[in-house]
């Protein structure tokens, strides 16, 4: 099996190789690693060639910058790119707090900004796929924001699903909470990418949340920062992302005193990537848990697991909602788990959600559609609609400042502007 993956040069990859030395299953005979920065995917590629053969794994990685050799004859090719690197990670997550909203790289207007600079190079990327890549390739997008890429690859015919590592880190922090392994845990995870609320904690058919939710509710809320008082009404556990609604201006009012998390990650990538260029280093370093992603190659290689029909578990992933939530469009994505049969990911039925609840995820969804229309067609009228849809947004002179704060900074990342 020869495995792809475009952006290549992260300081994360290292994490897959990790989960790949583990899982000889998998059958990898070859990792392709593709990267414009050459010298940080040789870096990248010198550490995951001396990972693999300290585990023993016969896996072949080669790395360049040239797209269409990397996914030639490739069965999968995962996403994880930053159009801009971490420059414009910065610039997402500062130019907002003028004009008093968030700054945040999937969220609100930096979120707009990446789907905006990302959107068109996905799609360019996914065409080099379907030309050169083997029939019937899995195209797995690990590149925020989830959803809307997702969607811009399906909507342009190709075979994809998206995936996040919020789903799987839940699930690991309930499974070691509960004394269970982790497949014995069935999540009932539901909303949009970075939008989702676990409203059921399954465990050999009984759902544990009520118990958890009366036993450790401090807990729960502290880990993802949010008030105990909401997640008792809510009876669910909301995702860390969800702070940015329920707790705007708490979370700007930090942002606004504390360092950005760019400017940790930047740090964090500077002293990963001199660990990769020691030639003793062959095993994962430990400075990558600050890194971000946990559990983020263990949901990969589950998820290839399950395409390639070694696994038959639940796995959470973005997928087109085709009535799954009826009050949004069947060709919306959605985060949910689903199974993979019959050469698709089937999702599993989803109960009525709260008013509350289900008013947001349609907010949301209706700001992703105008998202996604501004990133592959362009024009500020475009772009300020959108702006103008977002709940995090919504007032137009608000609207329009931020509009052009944004074409601003990402103005070399916009042909057409």
């Amino acid at each position: 099996m020869k495995l792809t993956i475009v952006g290549g040069g992260s300081t994360y990859t290292p994490e897959l190789i990790d989960g790949f030395s583990r899982h000889p299953e998998l059958d990898l005979t070859e990792i392709h690693l593709v990267d414009p920065d050459a010298h940080r995917v040789e870096l990248v590629a010198g550490v995951s060639r001396r990972m693999l053969a300290r585990a023993g794994h016969p896996a072949r990685v080669v790395a360049g910058n040239d797209l269409v050799a990397g996914v030639a004859d490739a069965d999968f090719v995962l996403l994880q790119l930053r159009v801009g690197g971490q420059a414009t990670r910065q610039q997402d997550e500062t130019w907002p707090h003028d004009v008093h909203c968030i700054g945040q790289e999937t969220t609100g207007p930096g979120g707009f900004a990446k789907a905006l600079r990302t959107v068109p190079q996905v799609l360019s990327i996914a065409e080099t796929v379907r030309t050169h890549a083997r029939p019937g390739t899995w195209i797995i997008d690990f590149t925020n924001p989830v959803g809307i890429v997702t969607r811009a690859l399906l909507e342009a015919g190709h075979q994809a699903v998206g995936l996040c590592n919020v789903a799987i880190g839940f699930q690991r922090r309930f499974a070691a909470a509960l004394g269970v392994h982790p497949d014995e845990v069935g999540l009932g995870h539901v909303g949009l990418n970075h939008l989702t609320w676990e409203r059921s904690v399954v465990v050999d058919g009984q759902d544990r949340l009520p118990g958890m939710l009366a036993d450790s509710l401090g807990e729960l809320a502290e880990e993802v920062e949010l008030a105990p008082a909401l997640l008792a009404q809510l009876g669910m556990v909301p995702s860390y992302y969800l702070r940015y609604y329920y707790a705007h201006d708490e979370v700007l009012a930090e942002q606004l005193r504390e360092p950005t998390r760019a400017e940790a990650v930047k740090a964090i990538e500077d002293e990963l990537l001199a660990l990769y260029a020691d030639p003793s280093v062959d095993t994962k370093p430990a400075a990558l848990e600050g890194r971000g992603g946990a559990f983020y190659s263990e949901a990969a290689i589950e998820l290839i697991l399950a395409i390639a029909g070694v696994q038959q578990v639940a796995r959470v992933v973005n997928l087109r909602n085709d009535g799954l939530l009826p009050f949004l469009p069947d060709d919306h994505v959605v985060e949910v788990p689903a199974r993979f049969t019959d050469g698709r990911f089937v999702a599993e039925p989803v109960s009525p959600l709260p008013d509350d609840v289900a008013g947001l995820i349609a907010a949301v969804a209706g700001y992703e559609r105008l998202a996604l229309d501004a990133a592959v067609h362009g024009g500020r009228d475009r772009v300020l609609r959108a702006m103008r849809s977002h709940p995090l947004v919504l007032q137009h002179d608000r609207a329009e400042r931020l509009t052009d704060l944004l074409m601003a900074a990402n103005a070399r990342f916009l042909p057409w502007a």
